[in-house]
């Protein structure tokens, strides 16, 4: 089994990897194909109309989360990591012109359908693009599904991943293709390599050492850059819930106690918070962030990493890719046998994940053992079995940022407890990991990135 540690950590833009890169990203791909020659056609025939549909989730979420402004973008030829603000000249003109395209007709009021009564099988982020001739007559359809952590697959494509009852990525070979945590043990042990050792072996098969440092580092410095614009930052986040961003304020009040030299026994835990938190105020306001796997659990692991930066003077370069390179092994089985979307499976997917992926990280780097690592990851990702993804007013704030604080401090707790261990434990990180699928199923759709149930509705929208 491989995925990348790039695939796992991409930088883009807020509010949702799902709902805002992902649909952005479809868009993209389907501007591909009808570039391409890859499908029937009837001779001269041009297409002169686009149009597109939203479905499940991404229906009942999209205007919170961004998503028809996402398709848009993506249409016009934009990507997460270009997108610029071009949207309101394109509902202006109802016309697209993506570089290397003719122009389009394409009217947002219209051309762009957030379907909630129709759901499409595959996952609950679907989206239909189709592409008419001058004559409105349909030459193209394409469905693609957004699978959490800006991931895009399309119909077929999704159908071979079930087949083979992974999502691996196919074509790959590496020398350690560990697809669960027994599997990564097992080859832990017998080679005598850390998990970030046998993560950079795979991953250098791929790309030259100098390479793989580079990214990660790039990575990073990108997750830094985010904690540091969110503690900069202040005012009311958009969306129309009028909630206040409080990062910078408590990193000042952080700041003064600090300075004073107080007793706090909280103090870590307040950091962890503070770090969190800036990263997803910066992700609801529609900023660049680093998807940790996803964008609305993009907090969790930045502040987990920059904790280890604050309070263990060990703490170096190197020991940075290590945490990178460990989380990212531990994100991989976690998406390769369950799931990081909030849509498939709730919070328990995404800030459980993130939790899990940052107390690997953290054991990994305190000199944790990988049974230490793997027990871990397991404690908390355990501790999140269960949480619903309700966002109140289909936006990524709450309980979504706190709700990332939290999982930071989790995730320390867990690395600690694991560490003090000798990484014999009760309940396997595979056990976990089968659960959260398990629960993922069960769970009413509601309490599923729908906005329909939990929070979303017990709480009043001011």
């Amino acid at each position: 089994m491989f995925l990348s540690v790039f695939d796992l950590f991409k930088i883009g833009i807020g509010p949702s990897s799902s709902h805002t890169m992902g649909p952005m990203t479809a868009a993209r791909r389907f501007l591909d194909e009808i570039a391409g020659d890859d499908w029937p056609r009837p001779a001269d025939a041009r297409v002169d109309r686009i149009a597109a549909s939203l479905h499940g989730s991404l229906a009942y979420t999209g205007i919170g989360h961004g998503s028809d402004r996402a398709v848009v973008l993506g249409l016009a030829g934009q990507t997460p990591q270009t997108a610029d603000g071009i949207a309101a000249r394109i509902a202006a003109e109802k016309r697209i012109s993506p570089p290397g395209h003719p122009s389009y007709r394409f009217d947002p009021a219209t051309d762009l359908v957030l379907d909630r009564k129709t759901p499409l099988p595959g996952h609950a982020n679907g989206m239909a693009f189709s592409a008419y001739d001058a004559g409105d007559r349909l030459l193209l359809r394409r469905v693609y599904y957004s699978i959490g952590g800006g991931f895009v697959v399309s119909e077929e494509e999704l159908q071979r991943m079930k087949a083979r009852g992974s999502a691996t990525t196919e074509g790959k070979k590496v020398p350690y293709p560990f697809k669960n945590a027994v599997e990564m043990l097992s080859m832990a042990a017998k080679s005598g390599l850390s998990i970030a050792e046998m993560k950079r072996v795979n991953e250098e098969t791929q790309m030259s050492r100098k390479e793989l440092d580079a990214g990660l580092d790039g990575i990073w410095s990108a997750m830094k850059g985010c904690i540091e614009r969110g503690l900069s930052q202040d005012g009311i986040m958009p969306g129309g819930l009028k909630v206040r961003r409080r990062a910078r304020m408590l990193h000042d009040k952080l700041q003064e106690q600090w300075q004073q030299n107080r007793p706090n026994p909280l103090l870590a835990n307040d950091w962890l918070s503070i770090y969190a938190m800036a990263v997803n105020e910066e992700n609801a306001a529609g900023g660049r962030v680093v998807t940790a796997p996803t964008n609305g659990a993009a907090g969790t692991l930045p502040a987990v990493l920059r904790y280890w930066l604050h309070f263990h003077p060990e703490a170096d370069q190197p020991s940075i890719r290590d945490f990178l390179l460990t989380a990212a092994a531990v994100g991989g089985i976690i998406k390769t046998n369950a799931s990081i979307s909030g849509a498939e499976v709730g919070c328990q997917g995404e800030v459980g994940s993130a939790s899990a992926m940052a107390a690997a990280g953290l054991c990994a780097v305190m000199g944790g053992t990988p049974e230490q690592v793997e027990n871990a990851a397991e404690i908390a990702l355990e501790h999140h079995l269960g949480m619903t993804c309700d966002p109140v007013g289909g936006l990524v704030q709450v309980p979504c940022i706190e709700r990332n604080a939290l999982g930071a401090v989790k995730a320390v707790t867990a690395a600690s407890l694991a560490i003090k261990g000798d990484g014999v434990h009760f309940v396997p990180l595979d056990a976990a990991i089968e659960t959260m699928r398990q629960t993922g199923l069960d769970m009413n759709e509601k309490y599923k990135e729908t906005s329909l149930g939990g929070l979303a509705v017990n709480v009043v929208e001011c």
